[in-house]
C-alpha cells in the first residue's frame, strides 16, 4: 500500500502527493468523487465520459465512408 501525508491548506485545498498521482496517472483537471465512509475521507477518480465513449465507439464516425462500408456489408451479407 502506498501511503503519504497531505496537509489541508487555505480554502481546505489538499494536494495529492506526487508519488500517488504518478502511480494512478492522475492529471490536473480530472474529477474526483469525495465521500465519507465512517470517519474516513475517500477520494475516487471518476472516469472521463469522453474517453470512455471514444474507447467504446473507436474512431470518429465519418458518414460518407461508414455509410458506404455499411451498405457493402449489407449487400455482401444478403447474398
Amino acid at each position: 500500500m502506498l501511503e503519504k501525508n497531505a496537509k489541508v491548506g487555505k480554502k481546505y485545498i489538499v494536494v495529492i502527493p506526487s508519488k500517488i498521482r504518478r502511480k494512478i496517472g492522475l492529471k490536473e483537471g480530472e474529477m474526483l468523487r469525495v465521500r465519507l465512509e465512517e470517519n474516513h475521507i475517500v477520494m475516487e477518480r471518476l472516469a472521463d465520459p469522453f474517453k470512455t465513449l471514444a474507447e467504446v465507439v473507436g474512431e470518429p464516425y465519418e458518414e460518407e465512408v461508414d455509410e458506404k462500408r455499411a451498405e457493402r456489408w449489407l449487400r455482401d451479407a444478403s447474398r
